[in-house]
């Protein structure tokens, strides 16, 4: 048993330890995270709209601020900003999901509505800050088609949550 600030971590339901938590939430935020990225292909799809540059800006703006280099030239250089910006996504939906069975662990339980909330602002927040995006200049369009897909994701991760705590 661990004493935090926060609460006791100590053997939940069924003896699941917080590091058992912390899998089933990056499990649950890995499905989530399925769900928003099928959301989002689905939108293209029927909208029409080209893919958003957001993710490889905010690599971008990461690599600058760490005074870092993205190794190559031209298509092999853009191929790897392209792929670190789809690693950028996995990695926050998974963190957030494994924090949230942390949360869980402590006996916090985050709902659909929280959970969308700390996603918008786990993965909006820094891209802000970079100055990649400002979302007081998004259309009502704009914050539909961001919203939707986080919402799925929420919706995913806290049913499996659910699911994982029977």
């Amino acid at each position: 048993m661990a004493k935090t600030e926060i609460a006791t971590l100590r053997m939940g339901k069924r003896g699941i330890s917080p590091a058992g938590w912390i899998l089933r939430g990056a499990a649950a935020g890995a499905a989530g995270t399925t769900a928003l990225n099928v959301v989002t292909y689905l939108d293209m799809a029927v909208r029409g709209r080209p893919a958003s540059s957001t993710p490889e800006n905010t690599v971008e703006k990461l690599v600058q601020a760490a005074h870092l280099t993205v190794p190559g030239q031209g298509a092999t250089r853009e191929s790897r900003v392209q792929g670190l910006g789809a690693l950028t996504g996995l990695v926050a939906g998974i963190g957030v999901g494994g924090l949230l069975g942390l949360a869980r662990a402590s006996g916090f339980r985050a709902g659909t509505m929280l959970t969308t909330l700390t996603v918008l602002v786990s993965t909006n927040g820094p891209m802000t800050v970079l100055g990649v995006t400002d979302p007081r200049t998004w259309s009502v369009v704009d914050w539909v088609s961001d919203l939707v897909p986080h919402l799925a994701y929420a919706a995913v991760v806290t049913t499996t949550m659910d699911a994982l705590d029977r």
